[in-house]
């Protein structure tokens, strides 16, 4: 594999970077992306470091790592993470480097810088000395840890091998897609799940058009409907239905009192059956 390193096109890019957002570079987690003159341009071969969940690139002229489905290359005192072995690279702040990133021995820098000379090549490099306390106090026991509760490593995306050269996808919204569909790794780093994340575009609001009204403005509400008046009380006697007897009119009197006057007899209907008489002595003559 073939790492080509431009100092004058890494400097152009960090130059441009920190100029525009010098403070978006130190506090947020991962800043946009950027070419930082680094090319691999066929997937690299990577080996395990012995007792880390991280692999290095033996063959790179460059400091190029794999940790947690990510990418690291360590460049003019920065860190660079991709999910892609070619980039586009991201600048990630001192503060939220994973620390097994940070803790992988001296070794296995294949591009050491001069200030690491001096340092033990089976130990960190001292970031605490040469970062300053400010950092040290930031990220408190960075260099100490359980090494029985090492996590393992995530796998390697060997379905990267597939995109050499030109086939290579260089549009980030490709390479996400590419990885959603081949790699399968849950990342235990936020920097990681930074990376990993797609966000859904919003979708546009309908804006309505707003039609100008001519003359006083009218309510569009629907009025209730109006209500039927509801009938007068009926005063005095109901109509009285065909076939109905008359009701008494007035209050009812003895015969004899003063302004009674006695009703009429009621007419009684001849009873169809004949006496006894007629019926044992027979008709009359």
């Amino acid at each position: 594999m073939a790492i080509v390193n431009h100092p004058r096109v890494r400097s152009l890019g960090l130059a441009l970077l920190l100029g525009l957002a010098p403070a978006a570079a130190v506090q947020a987690q991962v800043s946009v992306g950027i070419h930082i003159g680094v090319n691999v341009p066929s997937y690299p071969t990577l080996v395990a470091v012995p007792g880390y969940p991280v692999y290095y690139a033996p063959q790179a002229s460059a400091n190029y790592f794999f940790y947690d489905g990510l990418y690291w290359v360590y460049v003019d005192d920065n860190w660079y993470a991709s999910s892609w072995y070619n980039g586009p690279w991201a600048l990630t702040s001192r503060d939220h480097v994973p620390l097994f990133v940070l803790r992988i021995p001296v070794r296995y820098y294949r591009h050491p810088p001069p200030y690491f000379s001096g340092w033990r090549v089976d130990a960190p490099p001292r970031w605490d000395e040469h970062w300053g306390p400010d950092w040290a106090q930031r990220r408190p026991g960075w260099d100490r840890w359980d090494r029985s509760k090492t996590p393992a490593a995530a796998p390697l995306p060997r379905y990267q091998q597939k995109y050499p050269g030109d086939r290579y996808p260089s549009a980030v919204e490709q390479q996400r897609e590419i990885l959603q569909q081949n790699y399968r790794h849950t990342p235990r780093e936020a920097v990681t799940r930074e990376h990993f994340r797609v966000v859904a575009p919003e979708a546009p609001r309908r804006v309505e058009p707003v039609v100008p009204q001519r003359g006083p403005a009218r309510d569009d509400r629907i009025a209730p409907a109006p209500q039927r008046p509801a009938p007068p009380a009926q005063v005095g006697p109901r109509p009285q239905k065909p076939g109905q007897p008359r009701p008494q009119v007035g209050p009812a009197c003895e015969p004899g009192e003063p302004g009674c006057r006695p009703g009429k007899p009621a007419r009684v209907a001849p009873s169809r059956q004949q006496p006894d008489e007629e019926k044992n002595n027979g008709p009359r003559r």
